[in-house]
């Protein structure tokens, strides 16, 4: 099922009684989510990713703009008339029934032609437990459950009514780190199986990148910018996103283009082609430094971390921005730790160039 975004816009009015100032929560949000396609909404906390969540499934109204399931314009459709299934951050399973009672419970509600028999209902709550991998648990109550299994639970109680649409909330903020990566896995293995058009709500950028088909960085309310993972990444339209995306985060400095250099403090580090002179804002991917003796970029190492099969060299820089530098160089590399000083090349295409006043960004040509 395609979903369509049309200028969607929701306005909350001030908390403060004595101020007349309200809140652009989503401000003329225009997307359009391909039909079985997983699409994650991501961005910090109060960016507008789940009140866009809410106006999609119905729980909230927008203030204006369009919303479209397939030609079908739902934007003033009730929320049990537009054939979605939402999933919650907290669960929200019944605790006095069973796996299989919480499961049943949305077809029990079916009227009409809609309406199953109780052999047809089974049958539904069994394959969405088979589906979720949890149909040796429908005997058991919520609080015999891990937290993993318990949002199995929901995602098979969302699936069961066959929804034209799966909208999960933050699904994994309950989980520890372990879960987490292996619930993400079977979202995206059921997402997959089913071809239901998922949006998927999280503020962690790993969690977005490694699951979604196509994410949508949010700021303030404001698109900022929509795309494969991998590209968004590897061309961020501006500094917020640059800095979003990316563990370890994107070392951020400042600098300046002069006679078609980039200039960071007084080291001349990259050809930047035509950008015309001016004082820039720099990011550099931690995987963007080479370690060269002859270098251009000479920085002050603060400590050098071993992780296997990469080395984390932490040091400092008169240009830099972030707190400090975090470089992910092949282990390969022999970096004695007595030593004080460390220089490097860059890696053109880690390099981004942003304006120092509005942060969009610079394009530039490497020559």
């Amino acid at each position: 099922m395609k979903i369509v975004l049309q200028d969607l816009t929701k306005i909350f009015p001030s908390r403060n009684k004595k101020s007349t100032d309200e809140v652009v929560a989503v401000d003329h949000f225009n997307f359009e989510i391909p039909d079985g396609k997983l699409i994650g909404l991501l961005g910090p906390s109060g960016c507008g990713k789940s009140t866009t969540l809410y106006m999609i499934s119905g729980l909230q109204k927008p203030t204006a703009g369009k919303i479209f399931f397939g030609e079908d314009d739902v934007t003033e459709l009730s929320t049990e008339k537009r054939g979605i299934g939402l999933v919650f951050q907290n669960y929200a399973l019944y605790p006095h029934m069973t796996v299989l009672q919480n499961i049943l419970f949305p077809l029990q509600n079916l009227t009409g032609p809609d309406k199953l028999t109780k052999v047809q209902m089974i049958e539904r709550a069994q394959e969405a437990a088979r589906l979720v991998q949890i149909e040796e648990l429908l005997d058991r109550k919520p609080s015999e459950l891990s937290g993993g299994q318990q949002q199995r639970v929901a995602i098979a109680r969302a699936l069961v009514k066959m929804p034209r649409v799966l909208l999960l909330d933050e699904p994994l903020s309950n989980l520890d780190a372990r879960l987490r990566l292996q619930t993400r896995e079977e979202i995206r293995r059921i997402q997959k199986e089913t071809g239901i058009t998922t949006v998927f709500v999280t503020h962690d950028q790993e969690e977005a990148m490694s699951i979604s088909d196509m994410i949508v960085v949010m700021k303030l309310g404001v698109v900022q910018q929509t795309g494969k993972p991998q590209e968004v990444y590897d061309d961020p339209a501006n500094l917020f996103v640059a800095k979003f995306l990316g563990t370890p985060p994107i070392n951020v400095f400042k600098g300046r283009v002069e006679g078609g250099w980039l200039y960071l403090d007084n080291e001349r580090v990259l050809s930047v082609g035509a950008v015309p002179d001016q004082d820039v804002m720099v990011g550099i991917r931690p995987e963007g430094f080479i370690i060269d003796p002859n270098g251009p970029m000479h920085c002050k190492i603060s400590s050098v971390e071993v992780m296997g099969r990469d080395v984390s060299v932490v040091s400092t820089h008169p240009a830099l921005v972030s707190p400090s530098i975090r470089s992910i160089v092949d282990a390969d590399n022999k970096i004695d730790p007595a030593q004080q000083t460390i220089a490097y090349r860059i890696k053109p295409h880690k390099l981004f160039i942003f304006d120092s006043e509005n942060e969009e960004r610079i394009p530039f040509e490497v020559k």
